[in-house]
């Protein structure tokens, strides 16, 4: 259990008592209590980052650098405490927590530290002009307001941004997931940072989230979440004319060309879509598959459908986990229905939990065939272990596709032909396009286009979020 907000360097009881359970996706059983934060611990939080930006946000780097360094460290010696947290709140299988989740945050730590001693933060205009200055400074006090999919992957995006572009900061976390949040918050106090500069709040974003993204003490914003609270988020922060970054909702295609290695590169697709039990806003859940090698595709899909595990979060191994909500699960079994009421053609998986699990939302791999843009399935995010597969003829065709949807947050791509990659890669309108199952580097730039959000995260491009660029005309000499 832990009720309390962490504000100005301690840990305080909320103004008022608003204590809300958390939920084993599992057990679907209530196992900690938290407290959501009223207005008042809203207006404490950011009057705390308010103070301490006096002195933060004038820090030099080496400082910055320093307090990072130390913040990893315990990162470091406490990163199987948090894997463990998270495989509780959120369901994530206790490998994948451990390898994946937990593992996201840190390296993105280190990525920051390495943009932070890289990056220039000041200096000339033209070597002409010396007088002509440009400087780097850092935006003010930033709402930090995160999702539950991915806990401190985001949580780590913002908060080690933040304090490399040397911002001072509230963090919402998401109240379905806020435990990996809190320890993190213990990691920052053993770290030792100056009083104010991270503070945490609970709460709904209905509540504590428009409180603090309203408040005229922030000066930045950065959401993950869905792409309707990010539209709400956009208009509240014009009113004060704040600065918003937002990574949001994405139905990211996966182009098969005949010429790729097709079993490899299906096998890699599917379980791609199926990690974290679908519950990523960049999974492949479109799969794009030449007609020429399309029958191959689909039985190839439905064999790894059929030997995807499905366990408790607690067991080791390579496994998908449930859910993470009642709401979530609700919703996955609805776009299932949909897609086998639209006429897709069911292939694996299917309604219902996975045979040996009465309780826990747990979903069962499900792969349709047949998919076309006219479906549900096709136009809006499922966020579940739902794989839709859909046939092109040409390339051309293809691209028209994979383009055809709001989002825009990235793209897969795979073939044999090198000068197809780059020809096609150039017309995906996503803002990260991965071919031939290249992994990303970390530091490289996280989001997305159109209804995906707008900015980066990540490395010098999630620090640049955070800050704001002066120029000096008369600059004296050295």
């Amino acid at each position: 259990m832990n009720t309390q907000c962490y504000i100005h360097g301690a840990w305080r009881r909320p103004a008022a008592a608003y204590p809300q359970p958390v939920f084993d996706p599992a057990t679907e059983e209530a196992y900690a209590t938290i407290a959501w934060a009223t207005p008042e611990d809203v207006n404490h939080a950011v009057d705390s980052a308010r103070a301490a930006f006096a002195d933060w946000g004038l820090s030099e780097r080496a400082e910055r650098l320093d307090a990072l360094q130390r913040l990893i460290g315990v990162y470091q010696r406490r990163s199987e405490e948090m894997a463990a947290v998270i495989s509780r709140e959120m369901g994530a299988p206790i490998d994948l927590a451990r390898k994946a989740q937990a593992a996201a945050g840190l390296g993105h730590l280190e990525a920051f530290a390495r943009a932070l001693r890289e990056m220039p933060l000041e200096f000339p205009f033209r070597e002409d002009m010396p007088q002509q200055h440009i400087a780097r400074e850092p935006a003010g006090v930033a709402a930090l307001i995160t999702p539950w999919n991915w806990p401190m992957n985001q949580v780590c995006l913002k908060v080690g941004a933040a304090l490399a572009a040397g911002c001072t900061m509230v963090l919402k976390p998401s109240e379905i997931a806020p435990l990996s949040a809190i320890l993190f918050a213990e990691f920052i106090d053993e770290a030792g940072l100056p009083p104010g500069v991270f503070n945490l709040v609970n709460g709904d974003g209905a509540g504590v989230g428009s409180t603090l993204v309203a408040h005229p003490g922030v000066d930045v914003i950065s959401f993950t979440g869905s792409t309707r609270a990010g539209v709400a988020i956009s208009q509240a922060a014009a009113e004060g004319v704040k600065r918003v970054s937002l990574e949001l909702g994405g139905k990211s295609p996966n182009l098969i060309f005949a010429d790729c290695e097709l079993e490899k590169s299906v096998r890699h697709g599917t379980a791609f879509c199926f990690l974290n039990s679908g519950q990523s806003c960049n999974a492949a859940t479109r799969m794009l598959v030449e007609r020429s090698v399309y029958p191959q595709a689909l039985e190839i899909a439905a064999q790894v459908a059929a030997e995807t595990r499905v366990d408790l979060p607690s067991q080791a191994g390579a496994h998908i986990g449930p859910l993470v909500s009642q709401a979530q699960f609700d919703k996955v079994q609805r776009l299932i229905d949909h897609g086998m009421g639209e006429g897709a053609r069911l292939l694996a998986g299917g309604p219902g939990r996975p045979q040996g699990f009465e309780q826990g939302w747990f979903a069962r791999p499900t792969v349709f065939a047949d998919v076309t843009p006219r479906m549900t399935l096709w136009r809006e995010e499922i966020f579940g272990p739902v794989l839709t597969i859909t046939p092109f003829d040409s390339e051309e065709e293809a691209i028209e596709l994979a383009n055809d949807t709001p989002y825009g947050l990235a793209a897969y791509l795979q073939t044999g032909d090198d000068a197809r990659a780059r020809r096609v890669g150039r017309r995906l309108r996503a803002g990260m396009v991965q071919i031939n199952r290249a992994n990303r580097a970390p530091g490289t730039p996280f989001g997305g286009y159109k209804m995906s959000g707008i900015g980066r995260e990540g490395g010098v491009w999630g620090i640049e979020e955070f800050l704001e660029v002066k120029s000096y005309s008369g600059w004296p000499a050295d």
